[in-house]
């Protein structure tokens, strides 16, 4: 069973910055489609990037150009770097993993929530 250790959440003020982790255990980043994805007070959940065990990343709209993705093999971790931060953009975030191909095999790690300060 794959685990998921989430860190870096907190407080910023608008236009900040933040960086999540999600350092995955027991099983290689190369066979896992990796997400992060978001949960705001009375929002819908939603996928804000999804990062493949092939190495594409998207994005979606809502941050696209603000927030990146990337991975760090050696490390077993992938980041979620979110600049020019809105107070929208507050939630609780959640890190994901899908062993490539078997949609069966889905892991969540915990929680990081992120508030954004007008």
């Amino acid at each position: 069973q794959v685990q998921l250790a989430v860190s870096g959440g907190g407080l910023v003020e608008d236009g900040g910055s933040l960086t999540l982790s999600c350092e995955a255990s027991r099983q290689k980043l190369t066979n896992l489609d990796m997400k992060w994805i978001r949960q705001g007070p009375g929002k819908a959940r939603e996928e804000v990037a999804s990062i493949w065990s092939d190495g594409r990343i998207l994005y979606s709209n809502s941050v696209k150009g603000r927030f990146t993705a990337s991975m760090d093999n050696a490390k077993n971790t992938v980041y979620l770097h979110m600049n020019s931060l809105k107070p929208e953009d507050t939630a609780v975030y959640y890190c994901n993993a899908e062993v490539a191909g078997d949609p069966s095999r889905r892991y969540w790690g915990q929680g990081a929530r992120v508030t954004v300060s007008s």
